[in-house]
C-alpha cells in the first residue's frame, strides 16, 4: 500500500510539473541567419577576432574574418561578445529522473546486474525542467546514460530542445557502460565494520563474472541460438566497432586489469570514465589509444595522501601526456551540475591550461570520443549550427551569461522555469531584469 501511495504521489508530482508552462521546443532554421562582429571560439584551438558566422538549413555556410563575403539573411550585430560551440555533457543522466526522493522516478538506475540491453534514450524525458535549465549555460547535448548495475545499458547522444526522446535522438545506442570492480572498498559502518578503506577480498572472483559475461556473449554472437538474449545481442556491437564500451574504473590496478582484459575479448573502442590515478599509466593509455571522460573537477582528493588539488589539475596531467580528454560531470547532483561544465574546464585553466585547449575539453574533445564529431563540437563550414553567444568568457561564471544559443541552426529558448521565478520575485520587490 505504501509503494502504491509513492507511485501515486510521484505521478501527480510528475504530471503537475508537465501540465506548469511546457516550452515548446524551436522550430526549424527558416531563414539564413548571420552572427556578425563576435570573437568566435572554434573549438578546434583557433579564435577569430570580429567574425562572420552565416548558417542556412541548420549548417554553418561561412565562418570568416571580417572581410569575408557579404551574405543576405537575418543578421544579429554581436560585436565585443564571444561565439563556442555547443557544449556536450557525456555520460549524464539528464532527463532519466526529475525528483530524486521517490525511486521510481530514478529511470537511470534498472533493476539487475548485466543488463547491456537496457536503452536510456526510450525513457529519456525531453520536457524534463531540469533539461531546460542546461541551456542558458551553453550545455546544448548530452550522453544520456544508465547507471545501475556492473554493466548499466545503453546510453545515446540527444540535443536539449526538443518534443519526445525520437525528436531530441542525434545518435541512437552509442554505446555500452560497464563499471568495472575495485581493488578496494570502504567498511559498511552502519554494518558494524570498521571505517575508511580495505582489500576487496572478492575483486578477482568480482572480475571473472565480467570475463564470464563477455566470454558468453562472443560465444552467442558466433552460434544460432535457440532463443533470443537481450543481453548479449546488446554486446554484439562491441565486437563490431558498431558501439563504444564506457568503461568505469579509478585506480592503477583496476585500470591496466580492466583494459587488458577487454581488449584481448576483442573489443575495438574502449573509453575509460573516471582514471583517477589514470596520470600514473599514461604510456599504457597512449599504446591502447584510450581517451579519458574525467570526473567532474570540483571535488576532494580520494585518499589523505593524495596531492590536495588533484582532483582539479588531473585534466591537464592526462593532456599533457597526450590523451584525449573530456569532462562530465558525475557525481551528487550531477543533472542540476551539469550546467557547470564550462566552469569546470575553467577550473582547469587556472591549473595552467591554455584557454581554448580547455574548451576542447568539453566541445571537440567530447564530439570526438563519443563519435559525432562530424557534425558537431566545432565551428567550421558543413557542421551543425550548434552554439551559443555569451556576452563575456563563457568559461568564468562572472562571464557566462548567454544572450542566444542555437541547436541545428534552431534558435532556442533560453528561458525556464528558475528564470520565471526570477523575474517574477524580482519584480515584486521592484527589481529590474533585462529581458
Amino acid at each position: 500500500m505504501r509503494i502504491f501511495k509513492n507511485i501515486l504521489f510521484a505521478s501527480m508530482i510528475f504530471f503537475g510539473l508537465q501540465l506548469w508552462a511546457q516550452q515548446t521546443p524551436a522550430p526549424a532554421q527558416s531563414e539564413t541567419i548571420i552572427l556578425k562582429g563576435a570573437t568566435a571560439h572554434l573549438g578546434n584551438g583557433n579564435v577569430i577576432e570580429n567574425s562572420i558566422i552565416v548558417f542556412e538549413n541548420g549548417k554553418i555556410t561561412n565562418i570568416s574574418g571580417p572581410s569575408g563575403p557579404e551574405k543576405m539573411g537575418k543578421t544579429i550585430n554581436i560585436a565585443g561578445k564571444h561565439v563556442y560551440p555547443g557544449i556536450i555533457a557525456p555520460v549524464s543522466t539528464l532527463g532519466l529522473a526529475e525528483i530524486d526522493a521517490i525511486r521510481p522516478t530514478r529511470d537511470f538506475d534498472e533493476i539487475g546486474d548485466f543488463i547491456p540491453n537496457i536503452r536510456s534514450l526510450i525513457a529519456y524525458n525531453a520536457e524534463s525542467k531540469v533539461v531546460e535549465s542546461m541551456r542558458p549555460n551553453g550545455v546544448l547535448l548530452a550522453q544520456i546514460t544508465p547507471q545501475g548495475g556492473d554493466i548499466s545499458g545503453t546510453s545515446s547522444i540527444v540535443q536539449l530542445d526538443a518534443w519526445n526522446w525520437e525528436d531530441a535522438a542525434v545518435k541512437i545506442d552509442d554505446g555500452i557502460h560497464l563499471h568495472w570492480p575495485n581493488t578496494m572498498r570502504r567498511g559498511r559502518w552502519w554494518m558494524g565494520e570498521e571505517r575508511g578503506w580495505k582489500p576487496n577480498k572478492k575483486y578477482e572472483e568480482d572480475a571473472t563474472k565480467f570475463h564470464s559475461y563477455i566470454a558468453n556473449a562472443i560465444a552467442y554472437g558466433k552460434s544460432d541460438p535457440a532463443s533470443l538474449n537481450e543481453g548479449f545481442k546488446a554486446m554484439q556491437g562491441l565486437f563490431d566497432g558498431s558501439k563504444t564500451l564506457y568503461f568505469y574504473a579509478d585506480g592503477e590496478k583496476e585500470i591496466i586489469d580492466g583494459i587488458t582484459s577487454l581488449k584481448e575479448s576483442g573489443i575495438q573502442k574502449i573509453v575509460l570514465v573516471g582514471g583517477y590515478e589514470a596520470y600514473k599509466i599514461i604510456p599504457f593509455l597512449k599504446q591502447n589509444n584510450i581517451p579519458v571522460i574525467v570526473d567532474r573537477v570540483h571535488t576532494t582528493p580520494n585518499a589523505d595522501d593524495d596531492d590536495y588539488d588533484l582532483p582539479y589539475k588531473l585534466p591537464k596531467l592526462l593532456a599533457d601526456g597526450g590523451l584525449t580528454v573530456s569532462l562530465n560531470a558525475r557525481g551528487q547532483m550531477e543533472r542540476m551540475n551539469t550546467r557547470n561544465l564550462p566552469f569546470y574546464a575553467g577550473q582547469v585553466i587556472g591549473q595552467g591550461m591554455d584557454k581554448e585547449a580547455a574548451l576542447q575539453m568539453i566541445t571537440s574533445n567530447t564530439a570526438k570520443i563519443l563519435g559525432i564529431d562530424n557534425s558537431y563540437g566545432t565551428l567550421e563550414v558543413g557542421k551543425s549550427a550548434t552554439l551559443f553567444v555569451s556576452e563575456g568568457d563563457a568559461l568564468d561564471m562572472s562571464g557566462n551569461i548567454v544572450t542566444h544559443a542555437f541547436i541545428d541552426g534552431r534558435e532556442v529558448s533560453l528561458e525556464t522555469h528558475q528564470t520565471k521565478l526570477w523575474k517574477r520575485y524580482a519584480n515584486k520587490y521592484g527589481q529590474e531584469t533585462e529581458e
